[in-house]
């Protein structure tokens, strides 16, 4: 690790599994100190937190585990409070935390989509509200947001799944254009489709009306070969494994305050996301600029 990398105090939302746990593990052997969260870690996922403490004091790396559960205010609030009592300050925010529904959209009732909004919307929200006192206090802080290049190319069979994690990117752009001013950075990384190293697909919920699934019969083929026809779009000589989305975070949270990027792709699908990322930010700050408003879309340092 250079000396010029930043090392901060990071806490990271769904770290039992995949991304997140991939993200913990690397951010740790960097230098930060990295609070791992997850929910029920003395229940259904205490092995997944014995695993990264054990990791923790093997490699001499400052990796420790909290109890937080996105679907709840209190939750959120208790693990920042944990994090602020043993530390003083909390630098980064990783948002990773998410759930998957995979089947067609007619046939997730309107509580399930509620539920799933729940998880991977407003359950950033929460986060952020927990956090963001601190950090407009401190006038200094990143909110990084693990995003969605489905929000981009809109994939079949995933539609509730697409719509909450493209509500959640709306809402950390406009949550950046208000706390830029404040110094607090923003960050969206946006990872493509794996099919190997996450728990995503195994865990994922499907449309519980099955009379209503049973209505796109003819279309079950197509959700049959859909891992297939996603993996014959990666290229042959290429590793697509999601610790290219841990690095890569652990790339941006390692440099200078004030030149991280607002959006990075990690996509292996070659789904040309970042021609549309920039037209879409060429057109708001041509947007924020006619408003006059063209100061809110860089993060203001202080002193």
């Amino acid at each position: 690790m250079s000396a010029s990398t930043n090392r901060s105090v990071v806490l990271i939302t769904g770290a039992a599994t995949g991304i997140g746990n991939l993200t913990a593990r690397s951010l740790a052997a960097a230098g930060h100190t990295v609070y791992a969260s997850m929910r029920d870690i003395a229940g259904r996922n205490v092995q997944h937190a014995q695993e990264l403490v054990e990791l923790g004091q093997r490699e001499g790396h400052d990796l420790r585990v909290v109890e937080l559960d996105v679907t709840s205010q209190d939750s959120a609030d208790a693990a920042v409070r944990r994090v602020l009592d043993e530390t003083g300050h909390l630098d980064t925010v990783v948002h990773n935390a998410g759930h998957l529904f995979v089947g067609y959209v007619e046939a997730f009732t309107a509580e399930d989509v509620t539920r799933l909004f729940d998880i991977n919307t407003i359950g950033v929200h929460r986060v952020n509200r927990a956090v963001l006192p601190h950090m407009r206090e401190r006038r200094s802080g990143t909110l990084l947001y693990v995003g969605s290049t489905t929000s981009v190319v809109l994939p079949p069979f995933l539609g509730p799944y697409v719509a909450s994690k493209t509500a959640a990117d709306a809402l950390a752009q406009v949550t950046a254009y208000e706390v830029n001013p404040l110094g607090i950075e923003t960050t969206i990384v946006m990872p493509g489709p794996f099919t190997q190293g996450t728990e995503h697909f195994p865990n994922a919920s499907h449309a519980g009306d099955t009379a209503r699934s049973a209505g796109y019969a003819q279309l079950d083929p197509l959700v049959a070969r859909n891992e297939e026809a996603t993996e014959g779009l990666f290229p042959e000589d290429v590793d697509a494994h999601p610790r290219a989305v841990a690095e890569e975070i652990t790339r941006v949270l390692g440099l200078p305050a004030g030149t991280r990027p607002f959006r990075t792709v990690v996509d292996f699908s070659q789904a040309d996301v970042e021609e549309v990322n920039a037209v879409m930010r060429d057109a708001q700050e041509k947007f924020l600029a006619r408003l006059g408003f063209g100061e809110l879309l860089n993060v203001t340092r202080q002193g």
